[in-house]
């Protein structure tokens, strides 16, 4: 195994904090990334990892020249993808909330691979905060303002937004005309993952934003089930208007308060501030803003 192959092998280790998970990230048996980290610290004369029998992490030797290996590397891919021709390859991870990997990355994702053979791509599904470094993500990609300060986040889109609920729930509580005016009515109440609390429901009046909560008979915390709630009649929901895309067509569901819409909702591709991103991780961001622009 050459220098560099080993630098590659040494930081998945440390941001997978185990031997065996970045052996399976970069296909090489067990025996093959303990021994190259093992030359690796014989070569340097000090020791890089601290080793239990559950838990490997960096010493601060190791940490510093962790720190130079992503840097070097990220050098040696940017040369190397500078000449005529050369594209992308190699693993490319992602996270990805559910309803945007069905309706936006997964429809266009064939002509990505297409663009680029030689990338592997893996997508994991999810909302919650993932530590990217440490579960070896390159990038996530999520709804809402981002919270992480140790995330570079770059918006790809911004979400319409509808308040929406079943032509049984109008038939039993009316339809709604302001949302000064909701009493007797209910909502499905949506708990974020981010915070725990439930969120309200939002509506933009005389240019003002005005959050109102709702009796919650019924709340959940997935979107696939906020919809199926709405659809039997339990309350009011607010949804991005592609997600309700076939319900308004079928009738399923309803738009109402047209005239006061919540905000729009950010999407964003997060990455970690200190890693220099790689080739593969930018000509996939480039594609997933084409991706929004073109459908959204």
């Amino acid at each position: 195994m050459d220098r560099f192959d080993a630098m590659r092998v040494f930081s998945r280790v440390v941001e997978r904090r185990s031997f065996t998970l970045a052996a399976e990230d970069t296909g090489l048996p067990r025996s093959t990334v303990t021994d190259a980290v093992k030359q690796l610290e014989a070569r340097l004369g000090v020791r890089l990892l601290q080793r239990t029998t559950r838990h490997v992490s960096p010493t601060l030797d190791g940490e510093a020249y962790y720190q130079r290996c992503l840097s070097i590397l990220a050098d040696i891919e940017d040369a190397e993808g500078a000449f005529a021709g050369a594209k992308p390859k190699g693993m490319l991870r992602v996270d990805v909330h559910g309803t945007l990997a069905r309706h936006f990355v997964l429809p266009s994702l064939p002509s990505f691979l297409e663009t680029y053979p030689d990338i592997e791509f893996y997508m994991s599904e999810g909302d919650r905060l993932v530590d990217v470094v440490r579960e070896g993500i390159d990038c996530v990609l999520r709804v809402g303002v981002p919270q992480d300060s140790d995330m570079v986040a770059r918006r790809v889109a911004m979400l319409e937004e509808i308040t929406l609920a079943s032509p049984g729930y109008l038939e039993k509580h009316g339809v709604p005309e302001h949302p000064d005016r909701l009493d007797g009515h209910r909502m499905v109440g949506f708990r974020s993952t981010a915070t725990g609390g439930v969120l309200p429901l939002e509506f933009l009046v005389g240019g003002n934003i005005h959050n109102v909560t709702l009796p919650a008979p019924v709340t959940v915390n997935a979107a696939e089930s906020f919809m199926s709630a709405a659809r039997l009649g339990l309350g009011l929901i607010q949804v991005p208007r592609y997600h309700a895309e076939k319900d308004l067509f079928d009738g399923t569901l309803v738009h109402v308060l047209p005239d006061f819409p919540p905000t729009e909702t950010p999407v964003s591709l997060l990455y970690p501030r200190n890693r220099q991103l790689s080739p593969r991780v930018r000509v996939f961001i480039d594609w997933l803003v084409k991706v929004f622009a073109r459908q959204s």
